[in-house]
């Protein structure tokens, strides 16, 4: 299992807020109106404890996956609670799990998944690419296993980034 120092865990935090900046002035632009994102815990866990992170198994999420293809093999997982993603695209007057729905989540997700690779690709100096999204609905547990499961047992740690506040 990887271990980080503390020095290599502030670093990761602070890519994640640079992240985060340069995503929310992104979806400002994309909806229209101000978005502030703020990421309060940023951790490298050892995969089984940010499963455990992720939440209820069996509650309805929406994921968008963003695999990253260059230096690092890598994926960017994001987990929508079903009330955000209504809200989210409410915004546009589409309802998620529609064709709409996923592609709108879908968008959102690749700003979200882009930026914050982005921005890790620049300050380590590395050539990183995200790969089209892809968007499905179902229950966490399933999500996560699925994915989980495409990436085999060679996948240690994961970098959380808990409770992204729109």
């Amino acid at each position: 299992m990887n271990t980080f120092t503390d020095m290599q865990l502030d670093a990761l935090r602070e890519l994640a807020n640079i992240g985060s900046g340069n995503a929310g002035t992104a979806l400002s632009s994309m909806l229209g109106k101000p978005v502030d994102i703020s990421v309060p815990t940023a951790a490298a866990l050892p995969l089984p404890e940010a499963v455990a992170v992720a939440g209820d198994p069996g509650e309805l999420r929406h994921g968008v996956v963003v695999p990253i293809v260059g230096d690092l093999d890598a994926i960017v997982v994001l987990l929508f609670p079903h009330d955000d993603a209504k809200t989210l695209c409410a915004m546009y007057g589409i309802e998620p799990g529609t064709p709409d729905g996923d592609s709108m989540l879908g968008e959102v997700g690749n700003i979200l998944g882009a930026n914050y690779i982005n921005v890790l690709a620049q300050m380590v100096g590395m050539e990183l690419e995200p790969t089209p999204p892809q968007v499905v609905e179902d229950m966490l547990g399933a999500i996560l296993e699925s994915v989980l499961l495409g990436r085999g047992e060679d996948t240690p740690t994961a970098l959380v980034l808990e409770r992204l506040g729109l």
